[in-house]
């Protein structure tokens, strides 16, 4: 690959894009980013000389992946791309964006990437894709669903979305899947960064809730490792696969230990169980349509997080030589980066 080329970055300016960018631009490369709306620079990531969207190496196009027209116009004379766009949101009042932005706008994505013949592109999925996993099991890219059920509408429209761009792959398109499992991190606190939203609650002693006793598992990765997956994708994956881009399993219990330790604190921890925790699900989506307000959790989110998403990264690191940090020292350095933030707002 040649870093004179310019690689074009849809979602440019999210919790992924962000630190993409970032790291792109500290390496040589040139980069357009698209997104909805105009970059804001996240806490920590200030430079010297200019800010991070100021940059010489970047362009800046405002566009959205469900107008074909743009995408065109960021998408001219780049060879590389990477689409991160997607939408994750925990609600919407329409539902139907989801399969516009996730399905449609993947297809958009796909169609001028083979007008334009690029020669590779990296398209985002998720670890939801893949579904659940049975207690004790730890599932790879080979893994078939357990499940025909889908909690939420994000795991839905991205499975239908995945499965139809595999078949993109085989039908030509030079096309690299990642799945990324549940990043957190430095950088926006946003709802794409709601981890980083739990660890400052749960570190001030606001959220000290254990769902269902903390017994459920998921795999945790820092944000700069995960964006820095996606240039490896790009670079070293091949063509038609999957890959898990990922870090340590760990339940919600040894998730929070972890903090402890890295905090060198003990926090108080209140078990909250299924009963309880479905209730408050559905009672924040009722009141989010009586009101036209914005639920904290969905009973599909929650339905999500109240079973385990085991997953291993290998294929990553063997083929891609993908290197994550372990999630105590990614929970140090994003631990380090809130209490800065908190010094500096006093």
């Amino acid at each position: 690959m040649n870093n004179q080329a310019k690689i074009f970055i849809t979602g440019a300016t999210g919790f992924i894009g962000t630190s993409l960018v970032r790291q792109l631009l500290a390496q040589g490369w040139r980069v357009r980013g698209m997104s909805r709306h105009k970059p804001v620079i996240p806490p920590g990531y200030e430079q010297s000389a200019g800010t991070l969207w100021e940059h010489p190496n970047f362009e800046y196009v405002q566009g959205d992946v469900t107008d074909i027209e743009s995408i065109r116009q960021g998408m001219r004379d780049c060879p590389y791309v990477i689409s991160l766009a997607g939408y994750a949101k925990n609600y919407a009042k329409d539902p139907s964006v989801y399969v516009k932005i996730n399905i449609e706008g993947m297809r958009n994505v796909f169609t001028v990437a083979k007008e334009q013949k690029v020669e590779k592109i990296v398209w985002t999925s998720t670890i939801v894709s893949f579904g659940p996993t049975r207690k004790g099991v730890c599932g790879d890219e080979n893994m078939p669903r357990i499940t025909s059920r889908y909690y939420t509408e994000y795991e839905e429209t991205k499975s239908i979305a995945e499965k139809e761009a595999l078949e993109w792959a085989k039908e030509g398109l030079p096309l690299v899947i990642v799945n990324p499992t549940r990043v957190y991190g430095p950088g926006q606190l946003s709802e794409g960064n709601a981890l980083a939203q739990l660890i400052d609650d749960y570190d001030r002693g606001r959220a000290p809730f254990l769902l269902n006793a903390g017994v459920n598992v998921g795999n945790y990765v820092l944000v700069d490792d995960v964006a820095w997956g996606h240039f490896l994708a790009l670079e070293r994956g091949r063509v038609g696969e999957r890959y898990i881009l990922g870090s340590e399993n760990a339940s919600l219990r040894e998730f929070y230990k972890l903090i402890d330790k890295v905090t060198n604190r003990h926090h108080f921890k209140l078990p909250i169980f299924r009963p309880g925790a479905m209730v408050f699900a559905h009672s924040q989506k009722i009141m989010a349509k009586l009101t036209g307000g914005y639920p904290r959790i969905t009973p599909g989110w929650m339905r999500t997080f109240l079973v385990d998403w085991a997953y291993s990264c290998d294929k990553a690191r063997k083929e891609l030589g993908y290197q994550p940090v372990s999630l105590e020292d990614g929970l140090r350095i994003t631990c380090d980066w809130l209490h800065r933030i908190r010094k500096n707002n006093k």
